[in-house]
């Protein structure tokens, strides 16, 4: 029982977005692991900027 709530916490969190974070940490690492990682408020800034400039319509 423990083992699938723990699968259906990750599957929502995966779902949300809410583990971008470790997920970027992941990459990061395997590609860049001579380069310091953003810290998490760091993170959160560029996503927020990455997300909310440019067009945001579709013609």
């Amino acid at each position: 029982m423990n083992q699938t709530l723990r699968a259906l916490l990750d599957t929502v969190r995966a779902l949300t977005g809410d583990d971008a974070y470790e997920r970027y940490l992941l990459r990061h690492q395997g590609l860049h692991p001579d380069l310091p990682a953003l810290t998490p408020s760091e993170f959160y800034a560029s996503e927020v900027e990455r997300r909310y400039s440019g067009v945001a319509r579709c013609c």
